[in-house]
C-alpha cells in the first residue's frame, strides 16, 4: 500500500470530498518536488481496486508522460498501466489505467473506451478557452461516459495571459487542496533556497510584451551580447565553486550556445546544452551525464522547465528575464528537490525575475491587459547582491545596514532572506493539558457553522490553539475528519458538541508533544506535528473497526466519489 505524507493524504481526501459533493472539476496544487505522483497513484489505485473504475492520465510532453508512467508503476506496482503515445510507439487501450499524450488521443476518445476519471498532470497547460485539444477530448469522452470527472494536478495554477486556471467557465473549476513551498521546506520535504542578483544590471525597459510574455527575439537580443555573457559566466563560475550541479536557463539558442562557449573556452568548464532542436538521443545522453555527475553545468532553452527530475541540482541560474510567473516558478522549481549532496539551492537571477514576481512562495497573480503587475516584497543588498525580504534593515548575509527603507513597503517584523518570503522557526513543546471549546467566530451570521477550538497548554499561561470544522463541508470537513481518525476509534462526530462530549469522555488519544511553526511577519503560529499516545478503545466496549485494511477515506459502504 502507498504510504502517503500527511499533506498528500489530505489532498486525496479533498479530491474525494469535492467529487462527492460538487458537480465541478477540482484541482490539486502541490509544489514541484512535493510529490504529486503518489497522490495521483492513490487516486488511480482506489478508483480501480476499491470502486472498479477506470482512469486516464493525460500529459502534454513525451518526457513527462514517460516519467509519469514509470513513477506510477513504481509507486503502485499492482496497477494495470498502459501507455498511449505516438512518440513512444505505444498504443495500449485495454488497461485499467492508461497514461496518454494529449496530442496522440485528443481525436480518439471513442477508441480508448469509457473512463470514470481523467487526471491531467501539469494542469496549467490546459487551454483557457476555445476548442483546445483537452476540451475536444473531454467532450468526446463524455459521450462515452457522461459521468466522467476531470481532476487537475499542478504546481502553478495560473497562466501568463489569463491568471488562475480554475474558474467556473474553464475545464477546471476550483482548487480543492493547496500546500505551499514554504510549508514543505519547513517540514523537510523541499530544499531551502537562497538567491543573488547579478552585479551587472540590464535595462529591460525597452522590452515589449506579447501574449503575456516578453517578445523572445527582443529578450535574446538584449541578453546575448559579449559583455553581458562574459559577466554572467564569470559570476556563475565564481559563485558556484562549492556547487555540484548548475542548471542554466538561456534566452534563446544562440544565447545558450554563447554561454556554453564562454564557460568552456574561458573557464575550461564543460557545459552541456539542450534545446528544442536537440536530437532525442543526444538530449537523453546529455541529461544522463548531468544526472550522473559527469557534467557540472547544463544550459538549456525552454526544455527543462517541466518533467525534468535531477534532485541534486544545487544552483539554478536564470540568465533571462520572464514576465510569466509560471515559467519563473518552474525554472526555480528545478532546484526544489532534496538530496543528500546539498544543503540548499542557490538561485542566481540575471534577469530581475525575483524583483519582478516576488518570492517564489508568494507570487502575486494580478491579470492586466499586458500581463501581470504587483509589488515584489524583496530588495537587493548593494554590498553582496543577496536578494532579501524588504523587511530587513540589515542584510543577514553580509550584515550591511540599509540607511533608509522609507520608500519600501514592508512588514514591521523581519521576514526571511533569499527567494522565500518568511523566516521559519520550529519549536517542540510538551503538552500539559488539552481543552476543547465550542467556538463561534466574531461577527458570525446566524447560518455560519461553529468550529471546535482545541487549546494545548504548553506552560504557565502559554496556550496554542487550532480549529476544526466538523459542521462545515469540503476541505474543512475533510481536515477535521483526518484529525479525528488519527486520534480515535469512535465514529466521526457531525457536530462540535458531539466532538466535545466524546473528547471529554476519553475518546481521543493523548497528545504528549506538538511542533509549532512560527513565521516572522505572520500573525499566527501553526501546529504542524503531534506526538500521540495509543488510540483508546471504543467507549461502548466494542472492537475497533474491522476494516482497518482499507484506506481511511474508503470505509465499507462509502459512496463512490465518481
Amino acid at each position: 500500500m502507498i504510504q502517503l505524507r500527511d499533506y498528500q493524504q489530505d489532498a486525496v481526501n479533498a479530491v474525494y470530498d469535492y467529487l462527492r459533493h460538487r458537480d465541478g472539476n477540482p484541482c490539486v496544487v502541490i509544489p514541484t518536488g512535493g510529490g504529486k505522483t503518489p497522490v495521483m497513484a492513490t487516486i488511480c489505485s482506489d478508483a480501480v481496486n476499491l470502486w472498479d473504475g477506470r482512469v486516464l492520465v493525460l500529459a502534454h510532453v513525451k518526457e513527462l508522460l514517460e516519467q509519469t508512467a514509470g513513477t506510477l508503476s513504481r509507486v503502485a506496482p499492482d496497477l494495470d498501466i498502459g501507455v498511449y503515445s505516438a512518440g513512444l510507439n505505444r498504443r495500449d487501450t485495454d488497461h485499467s489505467v492508461i497514461v496518454a499524450g494529449i496530442q496522440s488521443v485528443y481525436k480518439r476518445a471513442c477508441d480508448l473506451g469509457a473512463f470514470d476519471l481523467i487526471i491531467v498532470d501539469e494542469a496549467h497547460t490546459l487551454p483557457p478557452d476555445g476548442e483546445g485539444r483537452y476540451r475536444s477530448f473531454l467532450k468526446e469522452a463524455m459521450v462515452v461516459n457522461p459521468n466522467v470527472r476531470l481532476i487537475g494536478l499542478t504546481a502553478t495554477p495560473y497562466r501568463m495571459t489569463t491568471g488562475m486556471i480554475c474558474t467556473p467557465d474553464n475545464l477546471l473549476n476550483e482548487i480543492c487542496f493547496e500546500v505551499g513551498v514554504r510549508e514543505l521546506i519547513a517540514q523537510g520535504y523541499l530544499c531551502p533556497l537562497r538567491s543573488k542578483a547579478s552585479k551587472h544590471k540590464v535595462d529591460m525597459s525597452g522590452l515589449h510584451i506579447r501574449g503575456g510574455e516578453f517578445i523572445a527575439s527582443e529578450v535574446e537580443a538584449l541578453m546575448d551580447n559579449e559583455p553581458m555573457v562574459l559577466a554572467a559566466c564569470r559570476e556563475i563560475v565564481e559563485l558556484t565553486q562549492d556547487r555540484k550541479k548548475v542548471l542554466i536557463f538561456a534566452a534563446g539558442v544562440e544565447h545558450g550556445l554563447h554561454i556554453q562557449h564562454v564557460l568552456e573556452s574561458h573557464y575550461r568548464a564543460e557545459c552541456g546544452f539542450v534545446c528544442g532542436e536537440t536530437l532525442p538521443f543526444e538530449r537523453a545522453e546529455t541529461l544522463q551525464r548531468f544526472r550522473d555527475g559527469q557534467l557540472k553545468f547544463l544550459c538549456n532553452v525552454n526544455v527543462l522547465t517541466t518533467g525534468f527530475d535531477a534532485p541534486n541540482i544545487d544552483c539554478v541560474a536564470l540568465v533571462r528575464p520572464t514576465n510569466s510567473p509560471g515559467l519563473y516558478y518552474q525554472m526555480i522549481g528545478r532546484g526544489f528537490r532534496i538530496h543528500p549532496s546539498k544543503e540548499d539551492c542557490l538561485v542566481l537571477d540575471f534577469g530581475g525575475n525575483i524583483m519582478r514576481h516576488g518570492p517564489v512562495d508568494a507570487i502575486k497573480i494580478k491579470p492586466r491587459e499586458n500581463g501581470f503587475d504587483g509589488q515584489a516584497p524583496v530588495k537587493e543588498c548593494p554590498n553582496c547582491h543577496e536578494l532579501i525580504h524588504a523587511g530587513y534593515s540589515e542584510c543577514p548575509q553580509c550584515e550591511f545596514v540599509f540607511e533608509s527603507d522609507r520608500e519600501i513597503s514592508h512588514e514591521k517584523n523581519a521576514s526571511t532572506q533569499n527567494v522565500l518570503s518568511g523566516k521559519v522557526e520550529l519549536h517542540e513543546y510538551d503538552v500539559h493539558d488539552v481543552l476543547y471549546h465550542y467556538h463561534v467566530k466574531r461577527n458570525a451570521k446566524p447560518a455560519d457553522p461553529p468550529t471546535l477550538r482545541v487549546e494545548y497548554l504548553l506552560g504557565f499561561n502559554h496556550y496554542q490553539s487550532e480549529w476544526f470544522c466538523f459542521e462545515h463541508t469540503g476541505y474543512a470537513r475533510a481536515k477535521a475528519e483526518a484529525w479525528w481518525r488519527e486520534r480515535s476509534n469512535e465514529p466521526i462526530p457531525n457536530t462540535v458538541n458531539e466532538a466535545i462530549a466524546l473528547a471529554e469522555a476519553g475518546a481521543l488519544a493523548e497528545t504528549t508533544k506538538i511542533t509549532v511553526r512560527s513565521v516572522s511577519g505572520e500573525s499566527f503560529d501553526r501546529i504542524i506535528n503531534y506526538q500521540l499516545g495509543p488510540k483508546p478503545p471504543r467507549l461502548d466496549g466494542s472492537d475497533e473497526r474491522d476494516d482497518a485494511y482499507l484506506p481511511e477515506h474508503a470505509w465499507p459502504g462509502d459512496e463512490i466519489p465518481f
